[in-house]
């Protein structure tokens, strides 16, 4: 039954990748948390966020998640890094990219019966788990590039 409702939770996900981008990249392009994004065209922000999204399907049905995060989000950190992006606005942006999932699915209604909030909290958590891992992921990243000698 989880199967279900997480498959309900991505299907929404990917259909709407376009839509729940947008509004990540107006939100990462005006935050006060996020300034160096402020500066980012919508042309290179709206292709992360879409990318992520329709690839989610992938990540989280994944038998081995945490290699498919781990490719993800070090692909993400490496880009961030290069970018001149600060670790601390490349994690809040990522903190919004799940919260943008989460809100758009929340506003779609699919959260209806008792059953669907309990399986929503089961898939929020599988969520929060992938994100937080990725993270750990971004930030281990960051200290190794930082470690490299420029030259």
């Amino acid at each position: 039954m989880h199967n279900a409702f997480a498959d309900k939770l991505i299907e929404v996900t990917e259909h709407h990748a376009v839509d729940i981008s947008k509004q990540w990249c107006n939100a990462v392009r005006t935050n006060p948390r996020t300034p160096t994004y402020h500066k980012m065209s919508a042309e290179v922000c709206f292709p992360r966020a879409v990318d992520f999204y329709k690839n989610l399907r992938r990540i989280y049905f994944s038998e081995k998640p945490y290699t498919e995060v781990q490719q993800y989000f070090s692909t993400y950190a490496e880009q961030a890094y290069r970018e001149s992006i600060p670790l601390s606005e490349a994690i809040y942006a990522l903190i919004m990219m799940r919260r943008h999932m989460w809100l758009y699915a929340d506003f779609q209604a699919i959260f209806v019966t008792g059953p669907d909030h309990q399986q929503a909290v089961e898939s929020i958590t599988k969520t929060i788990r992938l994100f937080d891992h990725g993270t750990y992921l971004v930030a281990r990243k960051y200290e190794e590039l930082n470690e490299k000698p420029t030259g």
